[in-house]
């Protein structure tokens, strides 16, 4: 079973909550609780998609990231651009100038996780071309999805990617290149620093196993590095440095982007976690066997609609589909030699992923079963009216509290005014009537 420890990427701020039910509604999985007027978030269902942050209007959710200063200890200092950072900018008409202005911010080299994009596409193309590849394979980019998966889908984990996101294949191709071009330096030495759109992909660094590391050392927020840039970026002054992304790269950053460079009819590309969990739901029941590449972001509009983003997702979107008209289709393409197979790098082969089981109702299956049909009692005795008045999402996970015994049934707000109006009418059933 998963430690509780696991470090999440979003954090609540209980001074400002005011126990409104705004993210109570909106979280995907379920995981957040009114509890005393404040709101409470399960750590161990927690996939941090950060849609409490979007949708609490008293700014108590936020975001844990990384600062500039994290990197002041290193010798050498490397930006890991994510395709989406490159929508956020207005009357951008050349990536030279993005580059350009990471240069100027302080950092010694610039690796596009875009470029690291094209690799992944080379490889999954000739991935799903293989013999045995159990489909539809199920792009293993957002952080978001894996972690559902892992948490909900405990069939649909070998139909993950085995391939390492372009962020982790871009942070291992600067660090060899520093190394490389700088034999003076040590890897220690050398700071790579991914720029994120969303909260989820920090959370996928802090928490790597100590045999499994990632080669991203620090992860800044895509809207603070944004702010810095705007004083930084001169357009009157030619860039030094060019962009090395082509359309393929860059594309990665809307919704569909990866699948379509796949050059396969038979995929399906979602946004938006609800539309990933209704795919995922289909998945487990075996009713989008035909398709062999399904792509999932849990933001809207791609990792363009991350909650550390700036840009709305779709204006960001369009810029992007102005720039890549001007890009070549891809600046690094896998290509086999003399008609051989070509097969995945083992150091880009990521861990296979494992089911995380959530804490069983009981502590025997017979438990767990007399548990499950209390819950189904106490459901059918609820008013059904998903309101969140009682401090839970719906009403059957409010059933589900009740037999955990966190709460007691009679805190259904719906159940108990309908209580109090029957023995208000036995008291004066004058009370009810019209005037």
């Amino acid at each position: 079973m998963e430690n509780v420890t696991y470090n999440h990427s979003v954090s609540l701020n209980p001074d400002k909550c005011v126990g409104c039910t705004s993210c109570l509604k909106r979280c995907p999985t379920e995981v957040i609780r009114i509890r005393n007027g404040k709101a409470q978030i399960n750590a161990e269902k927690c996939i941090d998609c950060g849609e409490c942050i979007r949708m609490c209007t008293h700014k108590a959710k936020k975001a844990v990231y990384d600062h500039f200063e994290a990197l002041d200890g290193f010798k050498w200092k490397i930006a890991l651009p994510a395709p989406s950072l490159y929508g956020q900018f207005n009357n951008l008409y050349d990536l030279d100038y993005l580059i350009e202005g990471l240069y100027r911010l302080g950092f010694d080299d610039v690796y596009e996780v875009a470029c690291a994009a094209e690799i992944v596409t080379g490889y999954t193309r000739h991935y799903l071309m293989q013999p045995g590849v159990k489909k539809p394979v199920i792009s293993s980019a957002c952080p978001e999805v894996v972690r559902l998966i892992s948490l909900r889908y405990p069939e649909l984990c070998d139909h993950l990617l085995p391939i390492k996101s372009p962020m982790e294949i871009a942070a291992m191709e600067a660090r060899k290149k520093a190394l490389r071009e700088h034999p003076e330096f040590k890897s220690e030495d050398i700071g790579i620093a991914f720029i994120s759109p969303c909260p989820a992909k920090i959370s996928f660094v802090k928490n790597r196993p100590a045999d499994d590391r990632t080669d991203v050392d620090v992860v800044l927020a895509m809207s603070e590095v944004y702010f810095s840039m705007l004083n930084v970026m001169n357009a009157d002054e030619p860039p030094k440095h060019s962009s090395s992304s082509g359309m393929i790269g860059v594309g990665w950053a809307s919704s569909g982007g990866e699948s379509t460079a796949l050059f396969n009819e038979k995929y399906l590309a979602a946004d938006g976690i609800e539309n990933v969990i209704m795919v995922l739901d289909h998945l487990e029941d075996d009713s989008l066997s035909e398709l062999e590449f399904i792509e999932l972001n849990a933001c809207n509009g791609g990792c363009s609609g991350g909650v550390l983003a700036v840009e709305n997702p779709y204006i960001a979107n369009a810029r992007l589909t102005n720039l890549r008209r001007t890009l070549p289709i891809a600046n690094n393409v896998i290509r086999n030699k003399d008609g051989d197979a070509v097969t995945v790098p083992e150091e880009y082969v990521m861990r296979p992923v494992e089911y995380i089981p959530g804490t069983p109702l009981g502590k025997t299956l017979g438990e767990s079963l007399e548990k499950m049909a209390k819950i189904e009692k106490i459901y059918q005795r609820l008013p059904d009216h998903d309101c969140g008045s009682c401090g839970a999402p719906t009403c059957r996970a409010f059933a589900e509290d009740v037999v955990k015994g966190e709460v007691t049934e009679d805190e259904c707000i719906v159940n108990m005014r309908s209580l109090i109006d029957e023995m208000a009418k036995k008291l004066n059933p004058d009370i009810f009537k019209n005037p």
